[in-house]
This record gives C-alpha cells, structure tokens and sequence, in this order.
C-alpha cells in the first residue's frame, strides 16, 4: 500500500469534494450557507476506519477495493450508494 500516494490523492479529492467551498442551503428563515460533510477517513498500521464505522483490516477485499479506488485517484466506489449525485 502507497501510503504518500493515498494522502496525495486524498488532498486531490478533497479539492475536487470543494473543501473550503461553501453551499447554499435553504432554510425557512431564508438560506444559509454550508460546507459539506467531510467522510472521515483513518489510516492505521494494520488497516482503515472510514466513516465513523467499524475497523477495516487491509486484508479485506472491501479494504483492498477502497484503497485501490483512492490510490486510482478516484472516489471509492463504496460511497456510491451514501452519495447517488456524487461527493
């Protein structure tokens, strides 16, 4: 695993996320501006932790797919399903 790769591509992907970007979202009082939810990502010695959810040794193919999707320079495809219209 290309660890300077994974970061790199990360920063990468963040810009193209929009961090430092603000939206517009519509409230009843008029609108306000937000920023998008960061999808927190943990890289650890023996594996990952994405997501706030559970411990994802490296050995795991779903690991595996997730990394390699990152070290690609892309979105994993994992979030296809939590973000349809894209991140």
């Amino acid at each position: 695993i290309d660890f300077d790769l994974i970061l790199e591509n990360v920063k990468y992907l963040n810009l193209l996320a929009g961090e430092g970007s603000s939206q517009i979202k519509h409230t009843l009082q008029g609108a306000r501006l937000k920023q998008p939810d960061p999808v927190p990502l943990t890289l650890y010695e023996n594996g990952i932790v994405m997501c706030n959810g559970a411990f994802r040794p490296y050995q795991d193919p779903s690991t595996q797919q997730c990394l390699q999707d990152i070290m690609d320079g892309y979105f994993p495809s994992e979030l296809q399903q939590r973000y349809p219209d894209g991140i």
